[in-house]
């Protein structure tokens, strides 16, 4: 090979990467716009710079339950699926930092899972990547007197979401737009068509939103003495299996 052909293959090479660097410093560095409350924030707070060094990035927290509680995070990687070996590789990060950390208080399940199909919209780019397909939205406070809307995402303008909603069929469609910073909620609506948009990508290489997640169990120390001893077999236990979405 010639010696200028060599130079240009590296110099091809050197650019691609630099690019994919780019793209994958841009993914993880676009904040979310729509987060969680109280214990749920806590655990945000801890798991997002450790899911960053990971390469994925925080969906959404959720706490449900109270004693023995389940704690959810959802990530992703750049192309939005989240497979069961990323679930394992993100659990074994992040159960050391929140044992110490505690932000739970108590016994709970920890459950690390891909954002699934019918996913939360938390980030500017959520809104645009799926426009024109339906989603759930929630506010803070009602808009024109209504705080639940439920129609086709038309994507990101601005600080405001542009939503066409439901309306009946004698009633002229007519967007509405929703402030960011107002959304308590979003996510997509489960239809025929983002189902056949998440079985288009999986033919072409990739696979399907919300492939797969993986289940850690995390039960933390008790302070109770005998009911430590009675969890004690419990306490490292591991649990990983694919849920279906």
């Amino acid at each position: 090979m010639h010696p200028d052909a060599s130079c240009k293959t590296c110099s091809a090479r050197n650019a691609l990467a630099n690019s994919m660097d780019d793209r994958t410093t841009a993914f993880a560095e676009e904040p979310r716009l729509i987060s969680e409350p109280g214990r749920a924030a806590r655990v945000a707070a801890l798991a997002e710079p450790v899911l960053a060094a990971l390469g994925y990035r925080l969906v959404r927290v959720r706490v449900s339950g109270s004693a023995g509680c389940t704690v959810q995070i959802m990530a992703e990687r750049p192309d939005g699926t989240m497979a069961i070996e990323d679930c394992e590789a993100a659990s074994r990060a992040l159960s050391p930092i929140l044992d110490v950390a505690d932000p739970i208080e108590g016994p709970y399940q920890l459950e690390i899972s891909s954002p699934g199909i019918d996913r939360p919209l938390v980030r500017r780019s959520d809104f645009d990547r799926y426009a024109g397909h339906v989603a759930r939205v929630e506010t803070l406070v009602p808009v024109e007197g209504r705080r639940r809307f439920r129609g086709a995402l038309i994507g990101a303008e601005g600080e405001c979401v542009r939503l066409r909603p439901d309306e009946p069929a004698t009633a002229a469609p007519a967007d509405i737009l929703l402030r960011i910073d107002d959304i308590a909620e979003a996510r997509l609506v489960l239809t025929d068509a983002l189902i056949a948009q998440s079985l288009r990508r999986s033919k072409h290489g990739g696979k399907p939103d919300g492939f797969a997640a993986g289940t850690q169990a995390n039960n933390r120390r008790n302070p109770h003495p005998r009911q430590q001893m009675d969890a004690a077999p419990e306490q490292d236990r591991r649990v990983n299996q694919i849920k279906g979405d």
